[in-house]
């Protein structure tokens, strides 16, 4: 079966968050929102701005936070699941969540493009 080519995107930027697999590069810091998240795998980044993923269908979850409608997001090169998007969150004061990406700290690269400096997690 043969498969057409792949495009990708660049945020632009040069700190940017790349996927710790493929190096797939997905947003950079000024997208940046919050470092004060968990997932499943520790430490989780909210995102304004992610590139380069694929989502599943939308699917409700409960957090800590309350019930959101989430969709998983995976690295649109290698398939690995990275974390979620907010599509709808209950509570009020979690709205600003809605349409921003979790992006799980030990799943992602961050580094600067420009140096070539690999920032440690």
């Amino acid at each position: 079966k043969k498969r057409g080519k792949l495009f990708l995107e660049h945020p632009g930027g040069t700190r940017l968050y790349s996927c710790a697999k493929c190096s797939t590069v997905l947003t950079n810091r000024d997208y940046l929102v919050s470092t004060r998240f968990t997932g499943s795998t520790g430490r989780a980044f909210l995102f304004k701005k992610v590139v380069n993923l694929v989502m599943s269908e939308k699917h409700e979850r409960m957090m800590l936070t309350g019930r959101h409608i989430v969709r998983d997001v995976s690295c649109k090169k290698c398939k690995t699941k990275i974390g979620w998007m907010y599509e709808f969150a209950e509570e009020g004061t979690q709205q600003y969540k809605e349409g921003q990406v979790i992006l799980e700290r030990a799943l992602i690269r961050e580094y600067d493009e420009q140096f070539g400096n690999v920032f440690a997690s």
